[in-house]
């Protein structure tokens, strides 16, 4: 008797189909991680430089533009920063909170889950099983020259150089090479430096384009972003040197792109007061 052939079936996979639950591509697209930090500070009502401070007492030494960037997706924390990140803001599940991953589920129903809740309490309320508070260091205060009058974000008010007072602050919120802190007056600088807000200047009287800078220019006080530029017509010949060689003209650019560049003239007092830290 011939032999039957086997008829050609179908594969079946012993193994479940497995199911996406996290998806780092769109995540990172999508600016997740950023938008959370964010969520998270701003319910703690701390400001993008008090945040930063905070995270020094953590061991994370970071600038107020760096937390900016996190939060707007320019770059990704670290994972030691990210859990400096959740100490600091009191996130007791970092992976649920920054993936959106639920937990898996509990071992014990919602009457046991109870249970536990009302044994802890009885446990804590004994005084013998709550954890030793771990004594925090005493904090050093440095005093900084601060301005009386803001260096303008917006359209100038004038910037006394003289006009400082003593102010104390946490040693670990000043830089190091930090010389004087200046008041910001106005919004042109948004969203890196806002109204009010004190940042830290090292004087100087040089900066190269792309930095931020204080400066006076005829009789007002800025804070700026410093660029260069070919000179205007008008004043190529002041832009000149006896020897023929054409210098750039200084350009005082906003961050905020409502308020146009100030193209600085020569026959203007202009100085740089010195380069912001922060």
């Amino acid at each position: 008797m011939a032999e039957k052939k086997k008829q050609p079936g179908t594969a079946i996979s012993v193994y479940p189909a497995k199911k996406q639950i996290y998806d780092s591509v769109k995540e990172r697209e999508d600016n997740y991680i950023g938008r959370r930090i964010q969520q998270a500070r701003t319910s703690r009502g701390l400001s993008l430089a008090a945040f930063a401070e905070l995270l020094s007492d953590y061991g994370l030494t970071v600038h107020r533009q760096g937390v900016g960037k996190w939060e707007l997706g320019g770059s990704v924390p670290n994972a030691y920063q990210l859990i400096a990140i959740c100490h600091a803001l009191e996130i007791e599940d970092g992976i649920e909170y920054f993936t959106g991953t639920p937990k898996k589920s509990d071992e014990l129903n919602e009457a046991g889950m109870k249970k536990v809740a009302e044994y802890r309490k009885d446990l804590v309320a004994t005084g013998l099983y709550t954890p030793k508070k771990i004594p925090v260091g005493e904090i050093l205060y440095i005093e900084v020259d601060i301005g009386i009058l803001g260096a303008s974000a917006g359209t100038g008010d004038f910037l006394d150089e003289g006009g400082f007072e003593k102010v104390s602050f946490p040693e670990s919120a000043v830089p190091k090479n930090a010389d004087i802190g200046i008041r910001v007056d106005g919004n042109s600088m948004e969203p890196v430096y806002h109204d009010g807000q004190i940042v830290w200047v090292k004087r100087c009287d040089r900066l190269s384009p792309g930095d931020v800078g204080i400066f006076t220019y005829d009789g007002s006080g800025y804070i700026k972003q410093y660029s260069e530029a070919e000179p205007e017509e008008a004043y190529r010949e002041a832009f000149t040197d006896s020897e023929g060689v054409i210098h750039p003209q200084p350009v005082l650019i906003s961050y905020n792109r409502e308020y146009a560049p100030i193209r600085i003239s020569p026959h203007a007092p202009f100085g740089i007061v010195g380069r912001v830290l922060n």
